[in-house]
């Protein structure tokens, strides 16, 4: 008998992927974590029953979210990362030896051990000695931080249901207190193609517009992820992700990267004319 896993775009809409085997199963204090087997994405981590991350995509979305702001601020020491218990986005970042500090503060305890345990290739990134986690709330925490780090990358999930209080004006508010005067803020900013995914988006630039005075979309292509078009946002206290970017210091660092390049950086900001029409009253 075939197993097929779908997540649910759209009521009209699902992504459906032959599933060989499923490899764990548990209910967390927060949420409920599965890890699929399947032979075009390789493995598959579920949250709460939408697809969280595929391991022959995921290097996209953790590339784009992570090297952007890299190639831009030319001197990051401290980093927070909020969710991120996967381990994808420190992978990328303790890539950059300049770096000191990598704070994560995952909620879920559960999460991490189980990607430890499926998708080493990104948890064990997580060992990195610059590497702290905080299982806690990332708002609570945001709220004790002032002037703490020149980067923050918020990886979280859905802007409903637990994670609601991380979209919220107050949290990106606490977010520009606990940067750096020069920092920035990244955060994944959902999908501009469906309805409800685009209502969220718009919120929350809206939210983050009011309190950066540079805030910038860009995009990524992820196959997995609903409509394929990912949208992720770049907002700033002093830096243009565009202006400011220093390809050639990027490059001689050697880093080595399967999506993100400098040459690809500037087109990433160059949206489509209809996700530009949906932003247009915000700028």
């Amino acid at each position: 008998m075939e197993m097929w896993f779908s997540d649910v775009h759209t009521p009209n809409v699902k992504l459906s992927i032959r599933v060989d085997e499923q490899l764990f199963s548990a209910n967390s204090e927060l949420q409920r974590l599965d890890v699929l087997s399947s032979r075009e994405f390789g493995k598959i981590l579920v949250v709460d029953g939408d697809l969280a991350l595929t391991e022959k995509d995921e290097f996209i979305y953790h590339e784009m979210i992570s090297h952007v702001p890299m190639a831009v601020h030319p001197d990051v020491k401290q980093i927070l990362v909020i969710g991120g218990g996967d381990g994808g986005v420190v992978r990328e970042l303790v890539k950059y030896e300049d770096v000191e500090q990598i704070d994560v503060v995952e909620a879920d305890p559960l999460l991490v051990e189980v990607c430890r345990r499926y998708f080493p290739q990104m948890a064990c990134s997580l060992n990195d000695r610059r590497v702290n986690i905080y299982h806690e709330d990332g708002l609570k925490f945001i709220r004790s931080r002032s002037d703490a780090y020149d980067l923050i990358i918020i990886d979280s999930p859905n802007p409903f249901g637990a994670a609601e209080g991380l979209f919220t004006k107050e949290f990106y508010g606490n977010c520009f207190n606990a940067l750096h005067e020069d920092g920035i803020m990244i955060n994944q900013h959902e999908s501009p193609f469906y309805d409800e995914e685009a209502f969220w988006c718009l919120r929350m630039h809206k939210r983050i517009v009011e309190s950066f005075p540079v805030s910038r979309v860009y995009q990524a292509h992820i196959p997995s992820y609903p409509s394929g078009h990912w949208l992720f946002g770049f907002a700033s206290k002093k830096y243009h992700p565009v202006d400011d970017l220093d390809g050639v210091r990027w490059k001689l660092l050697g880093i080595h990267t399967r999506y993100y390049l400098p040459r690809l950086h500037a087109g990433v900001f160059a949206l489509p004319a209809y996700v530009e029409e949906m932003l247009k009253d915000v700028e």
